[in-house]
């Protein structure tokens, strides 16, 4: 898979666009050298991932010293939202199909690999397909302390639209639902451990 790498993250969040139920979202990024910027726009339930997945690796780095705060005290915390100094046209923009996470042990950075999808109709009269552009993929590195603050940031996200659901944090619509901590659903982001070969789509 060839990317374009960022380098170090110098800002690194999430917010999003939009009302309660019809809001978008998007990862956004600023490089540090180069000053690149990516705003990256994904699915609640893809964010929602990304948060759960980030949660499991600073536990895990951490041996438990880094945990999800599920709940506290005193009036929710507002939303944060892109900077007014952010680029107003960023140098890279598209929707996610894939995230891929890793951690660089040596130089204790994470890195997150983001994938942009197509939506293509290939013929008349069949329905449109998604296609992963990985020849695309924007890949950057960041801090065990910006993925703390990335996690808190989604985690109210999150909580600020729709109802979700106690034990996987997805949003609840009102129909069924599908819980990926009761019957192991294959999650969107995936996490690589060193070593690992990517898998082909």
């Amino acid at each position: 898979m060839s990317t374009a790498d960022l380098g170090l993250a110098k800002l690194v969040g999430a917010d999003a666009v939009g009302q309660p139920g019809q809001r978008r979202f998007r990862l956004f990024v600023l490089g540090q050298r180069p000053a690149l910027s990516a705003v990256m726009w994904l699915e609640k339930e893809q964010l929602n991932n990304l948060s759960l997945a980030l949660d499991r690796v600073l536990a895990q780095l951490s041996e438990g010293r880094i945990l999800r705060t599920e709940a506290q005290a005193g009036p929710p915390p507002r939303p944060l939202e892109m900077p007014a100094t952010f680029p107003k046209r960023p140098d890279y923009e598209f929707q996610i199909g894939r995230l891929l996470l890793n951690y660089e042990e040596n130089r204790d950075l994470l890195v997150l690999i983001a994938v942009p999808m197509e939506i293509r109709m290939e013929a008349r009269g069949q329905d449109p397909r998604i296609f992963l552009l990985e020849e695309d993929a924007l890949s950057f590195l960041f801090t065990l302390e910006q993925a703390h603050e990335l996690t808190r940031s989604i985690a109210v996200l999150v909580s600020s639209g729709r109802p979700v659901c106690p034990l996987c944090h997805t949003p609840l619509d009102g129909g069924p639902h599908a819980c990926v901590k009761q019957n192991g659903h294959r999650e969107i982001v995936q996490v690589m451990e060193e070593g690992d070969e990517e898998e082909e789509e």
